[in-house]
C-alpha cells in the first residue's frame, strides 16, 4: 500500500504542476503565488541548513490528533488490514526530506503516469532501507547521535534550498535570455 500511496501522490503532483503551468499561462496573477511557494520552500531549506532541525511549528504538525482529547470522542479506531492499508496510503504525508524531494522530482515529470513511475521507482529503491533500517538501529544500540540527525536535516535543507532556488532562478534566466536574444 505504501507503493500505491507513492504512485498516487506522484500522479497527483505531476497533474497538479501541469494544471498550475496551464493556469499560469492563462493567468499572470498565479505566477507570483507560484514564486511565493518556492520562496517559502527556500526559506524552510535555509532554516534546516542553518539550524540542523525542523522548526518547532513543523515538528508539531500532526501530533495534536495523536493524543486524542476533546473532540475525538466520535472517532472509531481502525484495526487489522484497514489500519495497515490506511497507514500505507498515508505514508506519503510523512515529513521526510528525501520523500519530499522525490515528490518534487515527480512534479517535474511529463504527466501523471510519469509522476507515478518516479514515485514507484523511489518506493522500490527505498524499500530495502525501510526493511533493514530498524535492524541496523537495534544493532547500533538504538541511538542516533545528535550530530547525524543534525547533518541529515542540514543535507535535506541544502537539497530543498537548492531545488527552490533553481525553480525561482530558472524563470529569471529564461526571461533574461529571451530579452537578450529575442
Amino acid at each position: 500500500m505504501r507503493l500505491a500511496g507513492y504512485a498516487l501522490a506522484g500522479a497527483l503532483m505531476a497533474s497538479g504542476v501541469a494544471a498550475m503551468s496551464a493556469l499560469g499561462g492563462l493567468s499572470p496573477a498565479l505566477r507570483p503565488l507560484w514564486t511565493l511557494a518556492h520562496v517559502a520552500a527556500l526559506a524552510l531549506g535555509v532554516w534546516l541548513l542553518w539550524q540542523g532541525r525542523q522548526p518547532a511549528w513543523l515538528d508539531r504538525v500532526g501530533r495534536q490528533g495523536a493524543r486524542g482529547g476533546p473532540g475525538h470522542e466520535g472517532w472509531q479506531a481502525l484495526t487489522g488490514p484497514a489500519r495497515s492499508a490506511t497507514i500505507g496510503l498515508a505514508w506519503v504525508a510523512w515529513p521526510c526530506g528525501l520523500l519530499q524531494s522525490a515528490l518534487v522530482v515527480a512534479a517535474l515529470a511529463n504527466g501523471p503516469i510519469g509522476g507515478a513511475a518516479v514515485m514507484l521507482a523511489f518506493g522500490l529503491a527505498t524499500a530495502s532501507s525501510l526493511l533493514l533500517g530498524p535492524a541496523l538501529w537495534v544493532r547500533l544500540g538504538r541511538g542516533g547521535s545528535a550530530i547525524s540527525t543534525s547533518m541529515g536535516a542540514r543535507f535535506a535543507g541544502a537539497l530543498l534550498a537548492g531545488a527552490s532556488a533553481w525553480s525561482i532562478g530558472s524563470g529569471v534566466w529564461q526571461s533574461g535570455l529571451a530579452y537578450c536574444f529575442g
